[in-house]
């Protein structure tokens, strides 16, 4: 008997699918060439978005693609956030380069599952080849490693390795609790995602020993050294320290070399938290800086920053790739018999905390392929001075104090001319007032920037991982944060505050 061909709606026929992404392909290389002159964002409300979505209920009948597509381009575009924007100059989001979008676009109908070799051949192996640059890049001996979804995930697929490596005890069967406490070792800059790996290992939040850090930012070795030495004396566990490759908040890099030697000294993991600023360690001028990267037994980087990938991508390297096999492997029966033919390495999901996995290689390996090493050295050291000339602008600037400057990230104030900066009881109202400007700023869709604190100063925070950003848009932009800035400032006045 003869059985009805399959209704299978969300397929489309070869003729339509080309129509669709040509005309999807226009619209947003009109896109990419209208940024510089739209607003960084709508500056919109939750509900202002929220109806621009509607308030749909789910359907129960399809909508033509067409239509579809066409609606949603526009909706997407007129509603976001724009970091490729020259002016974004806020979270380490960079510019995303074009090549990796069609790349996604190619990824994502191919949709190859490097959980293993078997389901997805050549995209495995361009995600080792694409690890092993990445390593190259960095001046990083070993090139073992996978791509995770970004720096937190990376940082924490490290963690749970050193975890494993350094426990006196399997801690996989017998869990953190049964030796002595675990403890880490990191700077009052270091990023939230200790705090998410602290607490998902079972160790809790009080297993992580804040090191201080000098007036640069920067952990503080000898600090480091007697928290260690007093935490040993008190018959706990030191485990694992973490150098920080360019802070969140001013870019600062922690003295490695030193941490690393440390590390060795005491048998600690060693492990640098690089998802921003490591990229820099290949420019000869900052190879001082990066002294020590080598040496460490892991590294996250994430190169949907300063590689211009879109998101998502990350990256964790690690000295011996054993270390990841010891932390995550488990092969239940219903996995295939490993076949000897088909290198061990090669099944991802023996080395980190996912099974199904996407291509997200492809779109970094094209990158690395369009521009090379050269490219990527050349573009990084363009975002770096665009920061420092930022810096020099608003230093020179009468109503600005700049206050830091590391890798691609300036940190300053506005100070209005009739405030002393030096009086400790002006310290509130610069607070508010920097505050308020930058609220101003990112809802205008003027300019897109952050904020940092540093010893209970409110600091405005310009970061350029952006290669739209260009001399003359940084030129110009102290001098329109100024105009924000005295609005503001005379209406906080105006209202006695």
């Amino acid at each position: 008997m003869n059985q009805p061909d399959r209704n299978a709606p969300l397929d489309l026929p070869p003729d339509t699918f080309r129509a669709l992404g040509h005309q999807l392909v226009d619209d947003l290389a009109d896109f990419l060439a209208s940024l510089p002159g739209r607003s960084v964002t709508t500056g919109e409300t939750p509900a202002e978005v929220r109806a621009a979505v509607g308030d749909l209920a789910l359907p129960h009948e399809g909508t033509d693609p067409a239509v579809l597509l066409a609606e949603v381009t526009r909706l997407v575009i007129d509603h976001s956030t724009l970091n490729g924007h020259p002016d974004f100059l806020a979270f380490i989001t960079s510019s995303a380069a074009p090549i990796g979008a069609l790349g996604d676009l190619l990824a994502s109908t191919v949709n190859p599952n490097l959980g293993g070799w078997p389901l997805a051949p050549v995209a495995t192996e361009i995600e080792r080849q694409t690890v092993r640059w990445i390593a190259e890049f960095l001046g990083y001996p070993s090139p073992h490693g996978l791509l995770v979804s970004g720096g937190n995930m990376a940082n924490l697929v490290a963690f749970w390795a050193a975890r494993r490596a350094k426990a006196p005890w399997n801690i996989r069967t017998s869990g953190a609790a049964a030796g002595p406490r675990l403890m880490v070792y990191v700077s009052k800059e270091t990023h939230t995602w200790i705090q998410k790996a602290a607490d998902l290992s079972g160790m809790g939040t009080e297993a992580i020993r804040w090191i201080p850090t000098d007036g640069r930012q920067r952990m503080i070795p000898s600090a480091l050294d007697e928290a260690i030495l007093r935490d040993r004396a008190d018959g706990l566990h030191p485990l694992l320290v973490v150098g920080t490759a360019g802070t969140v908040s001013t870019g600062a890099v922690d003295p490695l070399a030193e941490i690393g030697a440390l590390c060795r000294r005491h048998d600690l993991w060693f492990h640098v938290d690089g998802a921003y600023g490591a990229p820099a360690a290949a420019l000869p001028e900052w190879a001082d800086e990066f002294r020590g990267l080598a040496e460490a037994d892991s590294i996250a980087i994430d190169p949907h920053k300063w590689f211009y990938t879109p998101l998502q991508a990350g990256c964790v390297l690690v000295k011996d790739m054993a270390h990841l096999r010891d932390a995550f492997s488990y092969h239940p029966p219903y996995y295939p018999e490993k076949d000897e033919a088909v290198d061990a390495a090669l099944m991802y999901h023996e080395y980190g905390p996912e099974n199904s996995r996407g291509f997200r290689a492809l779109k970094v390996w094209l990158g690395f392929r369009q521009v090379g090493r050269d490219g990527f050295v050349t573009m990084i050291r363009d975002d770096i001075a665009m920061a420092r000339r930022l810096f020099d602008r608003v230093t020179d600037h009468p109503e600005f104090e700049g206050v830091t400057q590391d890798l691609s990230i300036a940190t300053f104030r506005y100070v209005p001319p009739d405030v002393d900066a030096s009086d400790p009881a002006t310290r509130e109202y610069l607070n508010t007032l920097n505050a308020r400007i930058l609220d101003r700023l990112q809802e205008s869709g003027t300019a897109y920037l952050s904020n940092a604190v540093i010893d209970e100063v409110y600091l405005l925070r310009a970061c350029v991982v952006n290669f739209r950003t260009s001399a003359g848009r940084i030129d110009v932009l102290p001098e329109k944060i100024a105009e924000v800035g005295r609005e503001v400032h005379q209406g906080l006045r105006h209202i006695g505050h």
